[in-house]
C-alpha cells in the first residue's frame, strides 16, 4: 500500500476517527500534525500579574487544573498532552509562561473542548462547575513531605525572596508606565484626532467591506507577548501565520494605535465576527493586535518591542505618525523625547532584572522539590488524563 499524508479532520467523513485515534499511524496512513497557536494568557505588567485565563478557558467542557509546587512536572505534563493530540492532527493552543520562557502554563484542544492548565499562583483559576467541568489534579501527591519538611526554613526563605522580587518588578514596571505616559504627551498634544477617526473609519470599511454574520461573536482576550526574565518576547509570526492580510501599525507612543485597535475590535464583535483581542504585555489596558480569522486579517502595533516589517504579499503599513501627528513633532521635541526615552529604557531594564532575580529564586525552589519528587506518580496522572481525553474524543 502506498503511504499517503492526510488531514485527520478531512478524513473524518470517510473513516471512523475514533478507531484511528488509538494509533499514531494506520497501515501506511500518516496523520498531519495539527496547527499550534502560541500566546500568553497571563503577564508581568505595570498593573501587577494580569490574568486573561478565564477568557480563553470559557466554553470548554473539561478542564484539568494542575496543583503542586515548583518542579512538580506541571509544564512537562502539559507539553506531553499537547504533543500527543497535536500529532494526531488536532489544532492546539499553548498558553506560555511569562516568568519562564521554557515553560507553558496550559494547553487547549478546542475542538475537543478540553484544557489542561497550571492552577497554582499567580494564575489561580476559579472553578465554575467543580467535578462536572473542572477537575483538580494534585501533583503534590508525588512528593516526599518528609524531605520537604527538613528544608522548611529554606523553602520559606526562597519563597519570600521570590515574592519580593516579583513585587519590586511590578512596582518598577508601574514607574516605567508613568514615564511612558510622559512620552505619550508630546504626541497627544500634537495629534489630529479627526484624522485618526477618519483613518479608523476607512479601515473599518476596508477590513469588513460591509459584511456581517448573524451570530454572536466569540471574543478571546490574550497577550501576543510578555515581559519575561529574558526580556520582551512575542509570538507575532506564529499568530499571524497563514493570514491573507497583515497590517503593520507604525507610530509613536500616544499616536492612537491602541484606541484604533479597540474600535476595530468593537466593530468586529458588532458584525458577528470572532475576534482575538491581544492586550499589551506592558499595560494590559492597551491593545497591541486584533485578529479576525474569518476575514483573514491581523492588524497590530508593529513598534518596539514587537517591531516587524512587511515581508510577503498581503502585508501593508499603517503609519499613524504620518497620518495623525503634526509634522515636525519629532524634531521639535527631539532632546526632550530622547531623555524620556532613556529613562523609560533604563526603568524597563531594571524591572526585567527583577524578573530574572525572581526566576533565580524559583529555580532554587525547584531543585528542592525535584529532589523530593516521585515522577512515576506524575506519569500515572498523565496517563489518566490522556485516557479521559481519549474517551472525550471517541464520543465526538
Amino acid at each position: 500500500m502506498t503511504a499517503t499524508w492526510v488531514d485527520q479532520h478531512k478524513l473524518k467523513q470517510q473513516i471512523m476517527r475514533k478507531d484511528l485515534l488509538k494509533y499514531p499511524t494506520i497501515e501506511g496512513v500518516f496523520f498531519l500534525a495539527g496547527k499550534v497557536l502560541n500566546y500568553y494568557a497571563g503577564g508581568n505588567t505595570a498593573r501587577g500579574f494580569y490574568s486573561l485565563y478565564e477568557s480563553n478557558l470559557e466554553g470548554l467542557d473539561r478542564i484539568f487544573i494542575l496543583k503542586g509546587g515548583p518542579g512538580t512536572g506541571k509544564s512537562s505534563l502539559i507539553k506531553k498532552v499537547g504533543k500527543v493530540w497535536n500529532d494526531k492532527g488536532y489544532d492546539i493552543e499553548y498558553l506560555h509562561c511569562s516568568s519562564d520562557t521554557k515553560s507553558v502554563d496550559g494547553v487547549i484542544i478546542r475542538t475537543l473542548g478540553v484544557g489542561v492548565v497550571d492552577g497554582t499562583a499567580p494564575h489561580v483559576i476559579e472553578p465554575k462547575a467543580p467535578g462536572a467541568v473542572e477537575e483538580y489534579v494534585n501533583l503534590g501527591e508525588a512528593w516526599d513531605s518528609g524531605i520537604l519538611a527538613e528544608q522548611k526554613a529554606e523553602i520559606r526563605d526562597l519563597a519570600t525572596k521570590k515574592k519580593a522580587a516579583f513585587q519590586t518588578a511590578y512596582q518598577t514596571f508601574a514607574r516605567a508606565l508613568k514615564v511612558h505616559d510622559e512620552w505619550e504627551r508630546y504626541y497627544i498634544h500634537n495629534m489630529d484626532f479627526e484624522a485618526a477617526n477618519d483613518l479608523t473609519n476607512k479601515l473599518i470599511n476596508t477590513l469588513f467591506e460591509g459584511k456581517s454574520i448573524e451570530k454572536r461573536a466569540d471574543v478571546r482576550h490574550r497577550f501576543l507577548g510578555a515581559a519575561t526574565p529574558a526580556g520582551a518576547k512575542d509570538f507575532v509570526p506564529n499568530l499571524t501565520e497563514g493570514l491573507a492580510n497583515r497590517y503593520f501599525i507604525k507610530g509613536r507612543p500616544g499616536s492612537g494605535k491602541s484606541t484604533m485597535l479597540k474600535k476595530l475590535a468593537t466593530a468586529s464583535e458588532e458584525r458577528g465576527f470572532d475576534v482575538e483581542v491581544y492586550h499589551c504585555g506592558f499595560d494590559p489596558y492597551s491593545l497591541d493586535m486584533i485578529i479576525v480569522r474569518e476575514l483573514g486579517f491581523a492588524i497590530f502595533d508593529s513598534t518596539a518591542p514587537h517591531e516587524y516589517f512587511p515581508e510577503r504579499e498581503g502585508d501593508s503599513i499603517v503609519d499613524m505618525y504620518e497620518i495623525t501627528i503634526r509634522p515636525g513633532t519629532d524634531e521639535r521635541y527631539e532632546k526632550d523625547i530622547q531623555r524620556v526615552n532613556e529613562r523609560y529604557t533604563s526603568t524597563m531594564k531594571e524591572a526585567i532584572e527583577k524578573l530574572a532575580e525572581a526566576k533565580s529564586w524559583h529555580g532554587k525552589l525547584e531543585k528542592i522539590y525535584v529532589n523530593a519528587m516521585d515522577y512515576r506518580v506524575v506519569d500515572k496522572w498523565t496517563a489518566l488524563i490522556q485516557e479521559e481525553i481519549e474517551k472525550i474524543a471517541e464520543a465526538k
